[in-house]
């Protein structure tokens, strides 16, 4: 039998454990915090409070879900990093004590390594090498990857991150936090090409998402001056037209990632894989240009424990531990 390993994700606002066992999630518990909601965003302070409060339940629960006992662990792992340095303190301090306790291997996890890696938790599984889009509210990346362990950052923003550049034209309209998955949502009932918008020219495969933002911002004001109700009456008409640029800034790059480099095996990760018109157009390139493509279920494109078992899995196979010294990394690149 493969190794059973528990899994501990706090690098943001969700506190999440996993158990896994020889490469296949037996549980993938996540607490969100909605304490966030009021304040328009997350904030650092309340995040780590919150993930204080939510780990021990949290972890009790995974536990329970994988009717495993704390005597069967072989492993903890945790986030090392990149996230909000408080929460990431929650977690690690919780691992290093409970896999003391246990007399127990540690094993840190990079977050943005694990997003990628989700796609091995269940079939079909990407050949390698593969490239991998990583969208979420702080990165936004072009990854070579050569195996599990071996990754290579071609391509990344210069600036803003795609799922932030969501989350800001959606309270920019006036949508509650978060906006993304509402942006999504209202878009499915409205017409792309209603309105276009500004984007930032930037060299090979780098982004750029300060430039639509700002598109979008006096865009707004200059409309509603004109009418201050154009925001209500054309909500879902400008939520399927930002949704559009900023779908089309992502699939542009990635194009011309895979005609640099020659591969065909294409993936998608991170928070905003779970955009339906990301999903969408992916799976359309990849009928058109003869790409193989990879989409995780939802329940693995946010912040999630299980993806941080799966790449844990593959580290212990390579003897790859952390110890007592391991600190977190608010930065830390793949």
């Amino acid at each position: 039998m493969g190794p059973i390993i528990l899994a501990i994700e706090s690098s943001c606002d969700d506190t999440a454990a996993a158990v896994i066992q020889n490469g296949t999630i037996l549980s993938n518990v996540v607490a969100n915090q909605e304490v966030h909601q009021k304040w328009g965003g997350v904030v650092p302070e309340l995040a780590s409070r919150a993930h204080m409060a939510n780990i021990i339940p949290t972890v009790d629960l995974a536990l329970k879900q994988a009717e495993i006992e704390k005597s069967q662990l072989q492993a903890i792992a945790f986030t090392q990093g990149p996230g909000l340095l408080g929460s990431l303190l929650v977690g690690t301090c919780f691992a290093k004590g409970f896999a003391q306790s246990l007399d127990i291997p540690l094993i840190p996890v990079n977050h943005m390594k694990a997003h990628i890696l989700a796609h091995f938790i269940d079939d079909p599984k990407p050949n390698f090498p593969f490239l991998c889009l990583t969208v979420s509210g702080g990165h936004t990346q072009i990854v070579l990857v050569e195996d599990h362990a071996k990754m290579t950052v071609i391509g990344e923003t210069l600036d803003d991150a795609a799922g932030e550049a969501f989350d800001k034209a959606a309270k920019i309209m006036g949508l509650p936090y978060p906006g993304g998955p509402l942006v999504d949502k209202y878009a499915q009932e409205g017409d792309e090409r209603a309105f276009d918008f500004a984007k930032s020219r930037v060299p090979d495969l780098s982004f750029s998402f300060s430039g639509i933002k700002t598109s979008i911002l006096y865009f707004l004001k200059k409309r509603m001056a004109e009418d201050p109700e154009f925001i209500d009456k054309n909500l879902k008409d400008l939520c399927a037209s930002i949704q559009r640029n900023i779908v089309e800034m992502l699939t542009d790059k990635l194009v011309k990632a895979t005609k640099k480099t020659g591969i065909k095996e294409v993936a998608i990760a991170g928070g905003v894989s779970a955009n339906s018109e990301l999903r969408k157009q992916l799976g359309i390139f990849g009928k058109n240009r003869g790409w193989n493509t990879y989409i995780p279920k939802f329940e693995y494109c946010t912040d999630n424990a299980a993806m941080i078992a799966i790449t844990a899995h593959y580290k212990y196979l390579a003897g790859d531990f952390g110890d007592l010294t391991t600190v977190p990394m608010a930065r830390m690149k793949i």
